[in-house]
């Protein structure tokens, strides 16, 4: 029996915070899983002041010296990774080796922007004026205040606070009330490392409180949100109007086209890889797919078989092939969205809209409409609605018929099809015969239309432009 995990805020170099705020384990909801502080308006006001003071010390710090302190937290949080690991399944729900690959991002990020702090982040141009020279340079921000949702409770927090530190900001995050632990991990690995006080600070609670003052406060130069477009346009107006900087990455209802000359086994691979996984609680999860008549019924047929492999269980046993979902609010939103879909003549062709505890089967539905709910809104879960198109063409317009766009794959082995999709389809990241879910760190990442701000993009070297402005300077020797 494991011990109950305890997550605290870091203020000011200092971990504080009375532990009162518990979360229970998804799959054993007898087990407290992690104790957390309840964050205060106080205790936001308090972590913004000490980020304030820390911020001009750490941006004078080179960058070179800056990105070490990154890479030593890497090493640190790769010796802590099987504990690490085992928390965030206890808090979150997800299978170990899901949860050891996150870890393991998180490692990845630290490294790569670690290493970045050598990295050129300016220009030089010549002038029409003799005797002058121009170059560019980045300056920080100053304070950012960062929001994280709970599916990925490392891996987001590293791949927003890596790129905010190496820039020569100071930072206050806001990790989600659900996943603490993993947060206070990632804190821990940076203090450890040597991050001088204040420089990040991380304060646990609720959005409508702790969220709220970062957004709110004039002091926070700028927000970087992942979570429910609903929330993030709220954001959105408020940092517009106080004239602050804003990041959102938002919803996704990620659409995978699967035409007739693919391969339907390794279609249905990718489809149910992409849904599936992750228990189907991720922005780029497969939750639609278009597929055309050729190849409905082969295709089906495996995907039918695939997902009765993906039994939910305990994370923690090595051989669950899916976790459990997250929480009961989550799981009424699976249940209901499932239910209407039945009671609007779709056809259930594996699961149920029943479950066992938080343990939910996966759910593969046909005969479903295109507006419907199930093919139209995010419900983040195991679940992938399959509608039928005539051609290419029309499904690659059902692809493109939504209010969201991050990713979209295609399922083909014709290279005009691949090309022209990814060419066309409107989303930030583009699948060809790959799982929409599923990210390199060392690429831009964001999508379009209400999936994201669109401005600026996370994860890769650009990573740091939203948390930077830039000086264009001219040097005359004359």
């Amino acid at each position: 029996m494991s011990s109950t995990a305890i997550a605290q805020h870091l203020i000011n170099g200092e971990f504080t915070g009375d532990a009162v705020m518990e979360r229970r384990n998804p799959a054993r909801p007898d087990q407290v899983a992690v104790i957390a502080a309840l964050g205060t308006r106080a205790d936001a006001d308090t972590a913004i002041a000490a980020a304030t003071a820390a911020q001009r010390e750490w941006a004078a710090v080179p960058a070179p010296a800056r990105g070490a302190v990154l890479m030593r937290a890497s090493e640190l949080l790769r010796t802590r990774a099987g504990q690490v690991a085992a928390d965030l399944v206890r808090e979150e729900g997800k299978t170990i080796a899901e949860a050891s690959g996150e870890v393991a991002r998180a490692v990845g990020v630290l490294q790569f922007f670690g290493s970045l702090g050598w990295a050129s982040t300016g220009a030089t141009y010549e002038s029409a004026l003799p005797g002058t020279t121009i170059s560019t340079r980045r300056q920080p921000l100053g304070v950012v205040g960062l929001i994280t949702p709970w599916n990925f409770p490392i891996a987001i927090p590293a791949w927003k606070t890596a790129p905010a530190l190496l820039a020569g900001n100071a930072v206050v995050l806001k990790p989600s009330d659900l996943t603490p632990m993993s947060a206070s991990h990632l804190a821990a690995a940076l203090h450890d490392a040597g991050l001088p006080a204040g420089v990040l600070n991380v304060v646990h609670g609720s959005g409508s409180t702790v969220g709220e003052v970062l957004t709110h406060d004039d002091r926070i130069t700028a927000v970087s949100f992942t979570g429910s477009t609903r929330v993030g346009r709220q954001l959105e107006r408020v940092l517009n109007e106080r004239g602050a900087r804003s990041q959102l990455e938002m919803g996704g209802k990620n659409g995978v086209l699967v035409v007739d000359d693919a391969d339907p086994r390794r279609a249905a691979q990718i489809v149910a890889s992409g849904g599936f996984g992750l228990t189907g609680q991720a922005c780029t999860a497969t939750s639609r797919v278009y597929v055309t008549p050729g190849i409905r019924s082969a295709f089906l047929a495996e995907l039918a078989a695939l997902a009765a492999t993906y039994a939910p269980g305990d994370g923690m046993q090595p051989d669950t092939a899916m976790g459990v979902v997250a929480s009961d609010a989550q799981l009424e939103r699976d249940l209901t969205a499932v239910q209407i879909a039945v009671d609007n003549g779709a056809t259930l062709l594996h699961g149920r809209p029943e479950s066992d505890g938080l343990r939910f089967e996966p759910v593969i539905a046909i005969d479903v409409e295109h507006t419907s709910p199930l093919a139209a809104e995010e419900i983040f879960g195991p679940i992938i609605a399959v509608m039928d198109v005539p051609d290419y063409e029309a499904g690659l317009a059902a692809i493109n018929d939504s209010a969201y766009g991050l990713t979209a794959g295609i399922c083909t082995t014709n290279l005009s099809h691949a090309s022209d999709f990814a060419e066309r389809a409107h989303a930030g990241v583009i699948k060809v015969n790959r799982a929409t879910a599923g990210l390199d760190l060392h690429v831009p990442f964001g999508g379009v239309k209400d999936s994201s701000s669109g401005t600026f993009r996370e994860q890769g070297h650009t990573a740091t432009h939203f948390y930077t402005w830039e000086k264009t300077v001219y040097l005359g020797v004359d």
